[in-house]
């Protein structure tokens, strides 16, 4: 799988938006530790393995704003969930919200936002009018996934993977007819992987926001100063600008 980078001329914009307080050490006492998923442009490694994107910079400010000590880490998604469902101490993005959810985190945010769209193999011509028009196909999910749950709660069929990006690949090989993917604004993962053209969006089923979900244990005085502090960011145009900063956001691949 490929290595992704933003560009320094990303990173300088960032640097240029960010409050000044430096990152805490992961040595700090009370720190939250803090987890997600490789997944450009919201959360990803640079080219010196810091933790950037989209959504990361937003957690990034907010902790900064409230004076909130954390560390960020990248692990496969259903590693990271499990962390923030472990540790009290532990929060993970980017986490959709949903009825099932709610009681099982402290919610912040939201981070970022995405559609859940059901991809197919272009040479299929698959068309779809309404999510019911799946039924007849077998789904590609992932597990620990929000999607996964939604679908297989509502009786289609799905078929589960370890990881998302595993569920592409298992398409354009026919061992499933259609994949539920979570674009973020801005996502190249087609182009990234060389499935541009080859695999199409066939309807777009669910739009979510997605937000910093952490442990129960973790305490609501600090949980408000985070929203308190998102909702800051919102107003100053914080969050805006760093949205900007990646609209013309590269990728670039390291060998194999």
């Amino acid at each position: 799988m490929q290595i992704q980078h933003i560009t320094g001329a990303v990173c300088l914009a960032l640097s240029a938006l960010l409050p000044a307080r430096a990152a805490p050490s992961s040595q700090q006492a009370g720190a939250l530790y803090i987890a997600t998923e490789e997944a450009a442009p919201s959360s990803m490694r640079d080219a010196s393995g810091r933790v950037v994107g989209i959504a990361t910079d937003k957690v990034r400010a907010a902790m900064a704003r409230a004076g909130v000590a954390y560390t960020i880490e990248t692990l496969p998604w259903k590693r990271a969930y499990a962390a923030a469902r472990e540790r009290p101490d532990a929060c993970v993005y980017s986490t959709t919200r949903t009825p099932e959810r709610e009681a099982l985190f402290k919610w912040v945010g939201p981070t970022d936002s995405a559609q859940w769209v059901l991809m197919a193999r272009a040479d299929r011509r698959i068309a779809l009018a309404s999510l019911d028009d799946a039924r007849p196909y077998r789904i590609g999910t992932y597990r620990g996934d929000a999607r996964d749950d939604y679908l297989r709660s509502r009786g289609f069929t799905v078929d589960t993977a370890p990881h998302d990006l595993l569920n592409p690949q298992k398409l354009l090989l026919g061992r499933i007819d259609l994949w539920a993917a979570s674009l973020r604004r801005g996502s190249m993962v087609l182009e990234q992987n060389g499935w541009k053209g080859r695999i199409v969006p066939v309807f777009t089923f669910s739009r979510q926001d997605v937000f910093l979900a952490c442990h129960p244990g973790v305490p609501d005085a600090v949980i408000r100063r985070l929203n308190d502090a998102f909702a800051a960011l919102g107003r100053d145009g914080t969050l805006k600008r760093i949205e900007r900063a990646y609209d013309h956001w590269t990728v670039q691949a390291k060998a194999r």
